[in-house]
């Protein structure tokens, strides 16, 4: 008995494992979205760099997947005058803005998300 239940188990847990790489190939998935539901990319209007005279680099922990990468650019550039980047190797986010922002500013963008600012030059 003790041993049908453990095969059974391991037959669900495998299930779910395969189900989870087929969306990953078939939707581009990510571990924030299976690709099918992942957000809209928000493209700034601005994009003449000569119009951002302030330049930021933030270090942001949480990103692990392009599906992250994306939540951190649309919350960022979804704020009028900001303009984002994010290098996801190196866990940084790069921000023109056309106005002064501080640690704080930034913060409030990522309220509420599962990121936090570390740094910010």
């Amino acid at each position: 008995m003790g041993n049908t239940v453990i095969v059974l188990v391991l037959i669900v847990l495998l299930f779910f494992g395969v189900r989870r790489i087929y969306q990953t190939v078939r939707f581009g998935g990510s571990c924030c979205s299976t690709g099918e539901g992942m957000d809209k990319k928000v493209r700034v209007s601005d994009r003449n760099k000569a119009h951002y005279p302030f330049d930021y680099k933030l270090t942001v922990e949480g990103m692990v997947c392009a599906g992250c990468a994306r939540k951190v650019e649309n919350a960022i550039n979804s704020d009028g005058g900001l303009w984002a980047k994010v290098n996801l190797e190196h866990k940084e986010v790069h921000v023109l803005s056309k106005k002064e922002m501080n640690r704080s500013d930034f913060m409030q963008l990522l309220k509420g998300m599962s990121y936090t600012l570390v740094d910010m030059k």
